[in-house]
């Protein structure tokens, strides 16, 4: 097993991890599991429960991603100095729920250093398979204890979630996540019109009639209402799915796909931003979830981006850990999604940080639209807010950037 520090958290590397025979002589650990469709706010409370100090607890974190490239650990609050294992390439109720026994199975290994367990599952994960893992296998059962199912629920998408029609077979991801929660979150109640509120609980009590309500915006409800409750109720779950101890293997829908990609590079923040904003025109109503953390030419900071539909949240925040590699990684979520389109557009956002001209240098350049616009001008510094150049002309004074390091910007100035 190989544990990397990362910005305050140890990436754990499950795939290898050795399963040990585990046993236990202590209290059990108390498990939770977040869940909730794509993009409804569940990594938003969990930096929330992480950063709240009054709880006292430490918590072992296990994210699930649906994509081949983890980016979670970039979005978590770097102040949260939990113990992070990311499940990788499916969707935990699934095709990877051998990986989840194997890391809580590794992790009470380090059991001096939590109180409890969180498990953040991807928006495609029906609870129900993941609370089974609690009950049918035994030495799970011997070391925790699940101790609340909390989904969070977006109050703008929500109705059309649970009433969207499936194919035959294929389950409805978001009404699962309803029926099997202890606490439900309905958020961002500041994005509908308070009188949608009533409508959306009635909706939710058809299905779950035992789950507390709580409205909130940004995922702000008190943790002590979440975490360490004692609320999971296995009669309840075996009352709306009888087969609930059975194992069968879930079916999504295929017409759901995501994307995923790492690369090694710079981009070009101008282009970045034009790239984006094509993806969310063409794309927009067809992508449930998408983040990434981007490495920015002339930029200390990673490019941490995330958002739902034609929601989106981008900034420069964090620090690169100097002992990781400062590449590009995404991964984009939605209906009839093109890979190779995708990756093409950022890869199109590529530049060198080799520039062509130097501080001091004579340049000419673009002010405006006209093939005439070129002005006179020094170069004053390189890479400045993500931009190649600023530029000082020599006319007037004044500073403009030079978004690229191309002949339809700047050139030399041969006079």
């Amino acid at each position: 097993m190989m544990d990397i520090e990362h910005d305050g958290h140890t990436h754990t590397n499950i795939s290898h991890m050795e399963e040990d025979e585990c046993t236990s002589d202590g209290p059990k650990v108390p498990v939770t599991i977040l869940s909730g469709f794509l993009g409804s706010g569940k990594t938003t409370l969990l930096n929330h429960i992480l950063n709240d100090t009054k709880h006292k607890m430490r918590f072992a974190i296990i994210e699930n991603e649906l994509g081949a490239v983890g980016v979670d650990e970039k979005i978590l609050s770097e102040n949260a100095n939990e113990e992070i294992v990311e499940v990788m390439n499916g969707c935990v109720c699934c095709t990877v729920r051998g990986d989840l026994i194997v890391a809580l199975k590794n992790l009470h290994k380090k059991i001096e250093q939590f109180d409890a367990v969180i498990i953040e599952t991807t928006g495609f994960a029906d609870p129900s398979p993941v609370a089974q893992t609690f009950f049918a296998d035994t030495d799970i059962s011997g070391l925790y204890s699940l101790d609340g199912i909390i989904t969070v629920v977006d109050s703008k998408y929500i109705l059309e979630r649970l009433d969207e029609v499936k194919p035959d077979g294929v389950i409805n991801e978001a009404k699962e996540q309803v029926a099997f929660a202890d606490r439900i979150l309905v958020n961002k109640t500041d994005l509908v019109d308070p009188s949608q509120l009533p409508v959306i609980e009635e909706r939710i009590r058809q299905i779950n009639t035992a789950a507390e309500i709580f409205r909130c915006s940004r995922s702000q409800v008190d943790p002590k209402n979440l975490v360490n409750i004692k609320a999971f109720d296995l009669d309840q779950a075996i009352n709306y799915k009888p087969n609930f101890m059975a194992n069968p293997k879930a079916k999504h829908d295929p017409a759901v796909s995501s994307v995923a990609f790492q690369f090694e590079g710079f981009l070009n923040i101008n282009k970045l931003q034009a790239v984006i904003g094509q993806i969310l025109d063409k794309l927009g109503s067809d992508l449930y979830r998408y983040k990434g953390v981007l490495n920015v030419a002339g930029m200390d900071q990673p490019f941490v981006f995330q958002g739902v539909g034609m929601l989106f949240n981008g900034d420069f925040t964090g620090q690169w850990n100097p002992e990781e590699d400062r590449d590009c990684r995404f991964v984009f979520i939605g209906k009839g999604l093109d890979k190779k389109s995708i990756t093409d557009a950022f890869l199109r956002c590529e530049c060198d940080e080799d520039l062509r001209f130097e501080v001091g240098d004579k340049v000419l350049a673009k002010t405006g639209m006209s093939d005439d616009d070129w002005e006179k001008a020094t170069v004053v510094k390189l890479w400045d807010e993500g931009n190649p150049y600023r530029l000082a002309l020599e006319e007037n004074g004044e500073e403009i950037w030079a978004p690229f390091d191309d002949d339809d910007c700047i050139k030399k100035n041969r006079k």
